[in-house]
């Protein structure tokens, strides 16, 4: 999943959700210098990322794009599914979305010592650009496509992926739907599960 998604699942605690936010610029057994809340959150990226790659819905959305992403395919679908996160966000959060990311963006700038270098450079432009926010129009996924794509040298044509989403899109919506019910439960327990690991219940 992408960032939304990642957040929204890391529950009400701010630093569990700063380490699942920043968990893919920590690798290996370096998580276990950070706080016991941001290991939780850097654990509970993994947990995710395992069982989102493994789900039959997820490749059935992947497999739609295959033929012109290639290995790229994962990426655009976790891109996707947050624009229906954010799209939906009413059925998932009694907060509305626009209070819910600027609230996230203030835990951001109290916590930024945590983050990896990369993702220090990279917040300013995230909070600019109001990313969290936009991924619930067509145009903010644009811009967050266009981004990917030159990040890869303009090799991945994730630029051109909108137009797969038009094509499919309530093929793209009832797949995340249906799939995102069965992450929050599994996030719910495994949350759960690593919150007592830690004696944090």
């Amino acid at each position: 999943m992408n960032f939304l998604a990642h957040i929204y699942l890391s529950g009400d605690n701010d630093l569990i959700t700063i380490g699942n936010f920043m968990a893919d610029g920590i690798k290996g057994k370096r998580y276990k210098k950070y706080p016991i809340e941001i290991q939780i959150g850097i654990l509970l990226h993994r947990e995710i990322d395992t069982f989102t790659d493994a789900h039959p819905t997820v490749r059935k959305s992947t497999k739609r794009l295959h033929k012109n992403y290639s290995h790229y395919s994962g990426v655009i679908v976790d891109i996707l599914y947050d624009h229906f996160l954010a799209k939906n966000w009413a059925d998932y959060s009694s907060i509305p979305l626009d209070v819910y990311v600027d609230r996230f963006y203030e835990s951001l700038k109290t916590h930024a010592e945590f983050l990896p270098t990369r993702m220090q450079k990279m917040v300013p432009y995230m909070i600019a650009g109001n990313w969290l926010l936009n991924y619930a129009q067509i145009e903010g996924i644009q811009n967050v496509l266009n981004g990917m794509n030159r990040r890869t040298n303009n090799i991945s044509g994730m630029d051109q992926a909108t137009n797969e989403l038009k094509e499919f899109y309530h093929e793209f919506e009832a797949e995340f739907t249906s799939f995102f019910e069965e992450l929050r439960l599994f996030s719910g327990e495994k949350l759960t599960y690593l919150k007592q690991m830690h004696n944090l219940e």
